[in-house]
């Protein structure tokens, strides 16, 4: 194929091009079928114009952490597990992770996925893709590592709440793929799912989705299919702690999870017919917040300590006793804190009409034993919205650090 940088269409220049696309880390020199990934074929205005700031955005997949955990929540995204295939061991599962590394690395820099590829993606740009890799409990033992198993993952507790499908829940292997261009995702999922073939099939697969960045007049916090602003207390990475409660330190044990991080997948139905028989104001009081803002009950906007002591002119508390952000504050459990940052999904209906929809909850910290299980643990005894949501499926991973530049995740676990 010709190199597209020297024979580019009339009207459209050379540094046009490198402009274009160069900038966000398609090569449009390069040789094979990725050549001119975002080239233009005419001379059309539309065609000609450089990548929106949407589909340039691009994240780094090299560093301290892996990608996907503090990046923006996307509009798409994808969870998937893994099973080692029978016979594969370590060997197996560490030439797995060399050769998902370098494919997520190409696809985050907008780069085709290799000699290969699909061409699904061939004119979009990075559009934040990230992708991040976990270890399921099995497979450490799958690999013959299970001295290297950290304590902190160890099987959740059993919820009242959980009604868990064992066929979508755990798995030996994690990813988790985010992007702002749906078929960006898509191209991600079945590159990585190619990739793996003959070490690990797919266990289970969910697809999610978000509101895609610049639908809203300003930056604002996310909205889920119950129509509530969803993540409002999130621990921010400009709090002196954030790294403590979301990170595992880079002294922490074992080695080979320094800055790494626990991730909890929980596929949560909503119960959408019965929630929205519900008025406004009996919604409110489930949550405990304002449904147009997000605001606490007690007063002032969505960034505002509730005042959990307010009551009204009968004496009741404005934000009810068993309402669910009174339930799941931080300072209601003993300090315990967890990054969410979920998808919503929606899969069809039921035969009877019913949606099956609802939240991929996926939530990030150093030790699910003090983040994830003391919260579900109260909220399972009284907040007021398990009655309109059912756990259906669940999973914990262990998250390692960031590759450094050569290498890949989980190298130290792997070659240690």
């Amino acid at each position: 194929m010709a190199d597209t940088t020297k024979d580019a269409p009339s009207g459209i220049s050379r540094r046009r091009l490198i402009g274009t696309a160069g900038a966000t880390g398609i090569a449009l020199g390069a040789v094979g079928a990725g050549a001119g990934y975002a080239t233009a074929s005419s001379n059309s205005p539309d065609q000609q114009a450089a990548l929106t700031s949407l589909g340039a955005d691009e994240v780094m997949f090299h560093g301290k952490h892996q990608p996907g955990i503090t990046t923006p929540m996307q509009a798409r995204g994808h969870l998937v597990a893994f099973d080692l295939a029978a016979g594969a061991g370590r060997k197996e599962a560490a030439a797995l992770l060399r050769r998902w590394s370098a494919t997520a690395q190409r696809l985050m820099a907008g780069e085709p996925a290799g000699s290969d590829d699909t061409d699904v993606a061939r004119d979009a740009g990075p559009s934040s893709l990230t992708v991040t890799f976990g270890f399921g409990h099995g497979f450490f033992s799958r690999t013959g590592l299970e001295k290297q198993r950290p304590a902190a993952l160890d099987p959740l507790p059993d919820f009242f709440s959980d009604h868990l499908d064992k066929a979508r829940s755990n798995g030996d292997l994690w990813v988790q793929i985010g992007a702002d261009d749906s078929l960006v995702a898509f191209h991600a999922l079945r590159a990585l799912q190619k990739d793996a073939r003959g070490a690990a099939k797919v266990r289970w697969q969910m697809n999610g989705f978000n509101r895609s960045p610049g639908a809203t007049s300003h930056p604002m916090t996310a909205r889920n299919l119950m129509g509530q602003v969803d993540g409002t207390n999130n621990p921010k990475p400009s709090e002196s702690d954030f790294d403590r409660r979301i990170f595992v330190p880079g002294s922490g044990s074992p080695a080979w999870m320094a800055n790494g991080s626990y991730a909890v997948v929980r596929r949560i139905r909503m119960l959408l017919d019965d929630w929205e028989k519900l008025a406004t104001k009996a919604q409110e009081d489930v949550i405990g917040r304002k449904k147009s803002t997000g605001a606490p009950l007690s007063g002032g906007d969505e960034t505002t300590d509730p005042d959990l002591e307010k009551t009204d002119a009968n004496g009741d508390l404005v934000v009810p006793i068993n309402a669910h952000a009174r339930i799941s504050r931080p300072d209601q459990n003993g300090g315990a804190a967890m990054l969410r940052r979920p998808f919503s999904f929606h899969d069809g209906f039921d035969a009877d009409g019913v949606p099956d929809a609802g939240l991929l909850f996926v939530c990030w910290q150093a030790d699910p034993l003090r983040g994830f299980v003391p919260v579900q643990r109260k909220l399972d005894r009284g907040d007021a919205l398990s009655q309109f949501i059912r756990h259906e499926a669940s999973g914990l991973f262990a998250v390692p650090g960031g590759a450094a530049k050569g290498g890949y995740v989980g190298q130290e676990l792997l070659e240690g």
